[in-house]
C-alpha cells in the first residue's frame, strides 16, 4: 500500500481555504503535517486563529500551525477582503477562540525544518500569497532540492484576473514573492484561474454538501452562503468556484488536468501588477531565450484544462466519508 503523501498547506483562511483544508483532512492519500498562515483573505493573526479553529472543528488539533508573514516582501499589504469571506474570514460566523496556540517559530522556519526532516517527501501547497515560501527560500536555498514539489493555487496564464483585470488575487497580493517562487527551479505546478473557474459547485451541490452530517460539512454549510452571496453579486455563476480546493484535487487526481510546461514571469509594476506571464514559445531554444524576461527561467507546470464537474463530485464524495 502506498504511504500517504506528506503535505504542508500555506493558507489565509478564507472560506475556500477551509474547504481545501477539510478536503485534505478527508483524503487518506494525504498526510497533513501542518498549516502555515499568511495575510490575504484576512490579516495574518486572524488567519492563524482560523487555522487553529478549523483543525479543532475537524478533530485534528494535534496538527501544528505556524504563523507567517504579515506583509508582502516589498510593498504594504493592500488589506483583506471581508466582502468575499466575511469580517472574520469565515462567513461572519465569529467562531470562539481556539484552545491551542500556534508554534513559537515562524512559518518560513517551520517549512524549512519540516521539509529537511523529510527530504524528498513533502509537497508544499500554498493557497495564499507566496510570501512565506519566498522567505523560506531566502533562509534555506536547499529547499529547492529537498521538497517533493510545490502545487500552488494562484495565477492566470491565459484568462483575465479576479483581483484586477490582469491579476489573480494570491499573486496580486505579493507579486515579488511569486516571481521568486515561480523561478526557483523546483518542481512546481500552478493551479490558477485557468482551471479553478471551471470547477463550479452548483447551488444543488452546495445543498448536498450542507446535508452531510459531519462536523466539517456543518461548518462549511455555515460559511459557504456568505461566499455564495459574493458570487451572486459578482456574476451569479449559479454556484461557487472551488479555487483553493482545486489545488488539493490536483494532488488527488492530476490525470483530470491538462498541464503545459511554460516558464512564468510575474509583473511587478503598473496596471498589470500580479499578472503571471507565460512564455509558450515552441521554437528553437535560441528563439525562446531571446525573450529576455524569461531568459534562464525554469519551466512551470501550468494547468490550462480540467474536468471540473468530475472534481466537484470527488469533493463531495470525500466529505461524505467524514461522517
Amino acid at each position: 500500500m502506498t504511504p500517504p503523501r506528506k503535505i504542508l498547506i500555506d493558507t489565509d483562511p478564507g472560506v475556500d481555504d477551509a474547504m481545501a483544508i477539510f478536503l485534505a483532512l478527508a483524503s487518506p492519500e494525504l498526510e497533513l503535517l501542518g498549516l502555515t498562515t499568511v495575510f490575504g483573505n484576512v490579516q495574518t493573526d486572524l488567519a492563524t486563529t482560523n487555522a487553529l479553529r478549523l483543525l479543532e472543528i475537524a478533530g485534528r488539533s494535534e496538527i501544528p500551525v505556524a504563523q507567517g508573514a504579515r506583509a508582502p516582501l516589498v510593498r504594504p499589504f493592500g488589506g483583506p477582503v471581508p466582502f468575499i469571506h466575511g469580517e472574520d474570514g469565515q462567513g461572519n460566523t465569529f467562531l470562539p477562540p481556539p484552545q491551542k496556540a500556534p508554534l513559537g517559530l515562524s512559518a518560513a522556519q517551520f517549512i524549512i525544518e519540516t521539509v529537511l526532516a523529510h527530504p524528498g517527501e513533502v509537497t508544499l501547497v500554498p493557497v495564499g500569497p507566496l510570501t512565506n515560501l519566498a522567505l523560506a527560500l531566502r533562509l534555506e536555498p536547499r529547499l529547492v532540492e529537498a521538497v517533493a514539489g510545490v502545487v500552488l493555487m494562484g495565477g492566470n496564464a491565459l484568462v483575465p484576473g479576479n483581483a484586477s483585470p490582469a491579476a489573480e488575487a494570491n499573486i496580486h497580493n505579493d507579486p515579488e514573492a511569486a516571481d521568486v517562487v515561480l523561478g526557483a527551479g523546483w518542481k512546481i505546478t500552478m493551479v490558477g484561474l485557468d482551471v479553478t473557474q471551471q470547477v463550479l459547485m452548483t447551488d444543488a451541490q452546495i445543498a448536498a454538501l450542507a446535508a452531510i452530517p459531519s462536523a466539517m460539512a456543518r461548518h462549511l454549510s455555515r460559511i459557504v452562503p456568505f461566499y455564495r452571496e459574493f458570487a451572486r453579486r459578482r456574476g451569479n455563476w449559479g454556484g461557487i468556484h472551488l479555487h483553493d480546493p482545486t489545488a488539493i484535487l490536483y494532488l488527488l487526481h492530476p490525470e483530470l488536468f491538462t498541464v503545459q510546461q511554460w516558464p512564468i514571469r510575474v509583473e511587478t509594476i503598473g496596471v498589470g501588477r500580479g499578472k503571471t506571464w507565460p512564455n509558450p514559445q515552441t521554437g528553437s531554444s535560441e528563439e525562446r531565450e531571446a525573450l529576455r524576461p524569461w531568459q534562464g527561467r525554469p519551466p512551470v507546470g501550468v494547468c490550462v484544462g480540467v474536468q471540473g464537474e468530475a472534481l466537484v463530485e470527488i469533493y463531495l464524495e470525500r466529505l461524505r466519508h467524514t461522517v
